[in-house]
């Protein structure tokens, strides 16, 4: 197998690596999401009054202004989406490359075993 070859079975590798990676951190950000909103959600339904802790570490704190706490997770939550947006822009990039990569390294190792035609050397 060609030096070429080679270097680009290794950029394929590394394109798959991050394409994964990256999915990864997709998935992770849109579990955030997802708990921000459930959050969110039962944060408004509680009756007012009602005591609120927010989780710092290990210990748990209580708020006692609602309207700031649904303020901050909303913020969050923007933030959140914007990561999983760009994300995904990037995923989609990575793939892009990374399905041409594989296209063209099909069509290289296909034509370096396939026998040379009697008609080229002529």
């Amino acid at each position: 197998m060609n030096e070429e070859i080679q270097g680009k079975l290794f950029q394929y590798q590394q394109l798959q690596q991050q394409v994964q990676a990256i999915g990864s951190q997709k998935y992770q950000m849109e579990m955030q999401m997802g708990e921000l909103d459930k959050t969110l959600e039962e944060l408004k339904e509680l009756k007012k009054g009602t005591p609120i802790y927010k989780s710092i570490g290990s210990l748990l704190v209580k708020k006692d202004d609602k309207d700031a706490l649904v303020k901050e997770l909303e913020d969050q939550k923007e933030t959140v989406e914007v990561r999983v947006k760009t994300l995904t822009k990037q995923e989609k990039s990575l793939k892009e490359s990374f399905e041409s990569l594989q296209e063209e390294l099909t069509n290289a190792l296909q034509g370096s075993q396939d026998p040379q035609d009697p008609q080229d050397n002529a």
